[in-house]
């Protein structure tokens, strides 16, 4: 496929002699001012002349393939490039027809690898709608690097270890027998733990018992260790049939405890480096050199381990174990400055080139219509609950608007888990949410069902024909109509949208653009007949239907939603 953009960018170069001229071209917003366009204001004092000036002389010498580019037009220092329809239309269609199902991949990733880590919930406790956006943001990122190239591990780093976990063995040592694990496990664990919280609370010799529990876990404890063990399992049965639902999978399921006897190395490490100081019995690295006022605390006085410690660990592993380019954490954005000082702390470890690959993406908190949530006080709704919930409502608008669809329980779960992903990834990561049934399941707007029904809508014209016609047989020319230039022209950016979401980490980036195809489809369906009496005009309407049909598939796939074929 034809980059217009480089292509306008070499014709630029020999004109300016500047190499980093494509850095400067933009993509207007308002349409009627081009395709591509060249701030001349930003040569001005580099080539010492009024932008205007600049504008009309590189207009006057530069050279353009004229079938590719149909004009060029100077306004207010600004050089518009506009690109010959015709040029797009054959370029998207050819390039779908060689990718098909690959359209918009690339192999810009080829040789360079990424983790990813995320969803990580804590053992024993119940999955909620908090860790909706870490699961479906992360695992949104993981299928878009894999579908640029990237060789991509995803991780699921378990909050399986820390003091937490002292308290639940002295809640199952004081009430264990008062519940039956093999019903509603979580739930059981969770009603333990918020016990076990009260009582810490109010009872210090509790408290130390449950932090003696925690010190003999890590020292092997076969006791601590197997109801350990047992949390873990529970918990993990659990956990996997959300995932099984929400169809999201990991490469590792390597959580803090994988780092329990890794960490003294880290240890060892900061203290042959001369960074590791004492402060009130515990062991902390400054970091007051590169602006981070608050120490990083890597041993607790009492010798305990922290997770910042376990996090370091983890660090010196994947680097070592995955070579990564990229390393991404998906965790929200109250640990921000944990991971500043993981980040700090972890250029005295691994190589620079393995510091410049960790990332924080941050995301904003969700919180419940009544407010925030906690797991200690037991305010919580988990994703199970949601999940069913959402199907439930899904079902009933289904009866409503389509009683005699087959498969109506399938539907229901693709448009209510549909409506969940599309909800969480619709807005910029870093925003909180509030969650609302209601938004989530609209039919109507920028939602998941709306995008599930224009490609259903796409899917019953294709169904209607035999076959998809032949490229070879269609007129391009056919497609005159701004309608359908506007849609082709969104259709061409997809790989550069894909490339912008890994760029910025960004899922959501997928998820406008698939509202403004879907949009422009609507629009196109409504001003255009696509299956006419003319065979030649039905073939390039219904070709250009499949080439939205593939877009809005691929790209729903690489937010994680699946699409009905019908609704």
């Amino acid at each position: 496929m034809i980059d217009f953009k480089n292509l306008i960018a070499k014709g630029l170069k020999k004109v300016t002699n500047i190499e980093e001229i494509e850095s400067y071209i933009e993509i207007p917003s308002n349409k009627e001012m081009g395709d591509y366009s060249l701030p001349c204001f930003k040569l001005a004092k580099e080539l010492k002349k009024a932008p205007q000036m600049i504008a009309n002389e590189i207009k006057e010498k530069i050279e353009l393939d004229e079938n590719v580019i149909s004009r060029v037009e100077v306004v207010n220092g600004y050089l518009n490039f506009y690109i010959n329809p015709s040029s797009v239309i054959k370029n998207v269609f050819e390039e779908i027809n060689e990718k098909r199902e690959q359209y918009g991949s690339s192999k810009i990733g080829e040789e360079k690898n990424v983790v990813v880590e995320y969803s990580s919930p804590n053992i024993a406790k119940p999955f909620h709608i908090g860790h909706l956006r870490t699961t479906l943001i992360g695992n949104s990122l993981y299928r878009i690097y894999k579908y640029l190239g990237y060789n991509t591990t995803g991780i699921n780093h378990l909050g399986d270890y820390g003091t937490q976990f002292g308290k639940m063995i002295e809640a199952y040592k004081m009430w264990g027998n008062e519940y039956d694990l093999s019903i509603e496990p979580i739930s059981k664990m969770m009603d333990m733990y918020v016990r076990i919280n009260d009582l810490c609370k109010k009872d210090e010799e509790i408290l130390e018992k449950c932090r003696e529990n925690f010190r003999l876990l890590e020292a092997g404890d076969k006791y601590c260790t197997d109801l350990w063990n047992k949390f873990k399992d529970l918990s993990m049965q659990e956990f996997n049939k959300i995932y099984d639902v929400l169809d999201v999978k990991f490469d590792s399921y390597n959580g803090e405890a994988f780092y329990a006897d890794k960490m003294d190395e880290v240890v060892q490490k900061l203290e042959e480096k001369g960074v590791v100081t004492e402060s009130e019995g515990a062991k902390i690295v400054d970091l007051s050199d590169v602006g981070i006022s608050t120490p990083c605390i890597i041993q607790k006085a009492n010798g305990s381990s922290i997770y910042a410690t376990r996090d370091l660990a983890a660090v010196m592993y994947r680097a070592k174990t995955y070579d990564f380019d990229k390393c991404l954490y998906v965790v929200a954005y109250e640990q921000n400055l944990h991971f500043k000082q993981i980040f700090a702390v972890a250029r005295y470890l691994v190589d620079e080139k393995y510091v410049k690959g960790l990332e924080h993406v941050s995301y904003g908190m969700v919180s419940l219509p009544t407010g925030r949530m906690s797991t200690r006080l037991g305010n919580v709704v988990k994703i199970e609950d949601l999940l069913n919930e959402t199907i439930e409502k899904a079902k009933v608008i289904i009866n409503e608007k389509n009683p005699d669809l087959e498969n109506k329980d399938e539907v229901a779960k693709k448009v209510g888990i549909g409506a969940i992903i599309f909800n969480t990834l619709s807005t910029s990561n870093i925003k909180d949410q509030i969650f609302d049934w209601n938004t989530a399941l609209n039919f109507n707007g920028e939602t998941g069902p709306y995008l599930q029904y224009m490609y259903v809508r796409t899917n019953s014209i294709l169904n209607k024909l035999e076959k998809i016609p032949n490229i070879n047989d269609i007129d391009i020319s056919l497609l005159n109509d701004e309608h359908s230039i506007r849609l082709v022209k969104e259709i061409y950016d997809f790989n550069n949208i894909i490339k912008q979401a890994a760029d910025k980490n960004e899922p959501y980036i997928i998820s406008k653009y698939l509202i403004n195809v879907a949009k422009l489809f609507s629009i196109f369906y409504n001003e255009n007949k696509i299956i006419t009496d003319d065979k030649k005009t039905s073939d390039a309407r219904v070709y250009l239907t499949y080439c939205v049909n593939l877009v809005l598939k691929i790209g729903a796939g690489l937010l994680g939603m699946q699409m009905p074929n019908k609704m």
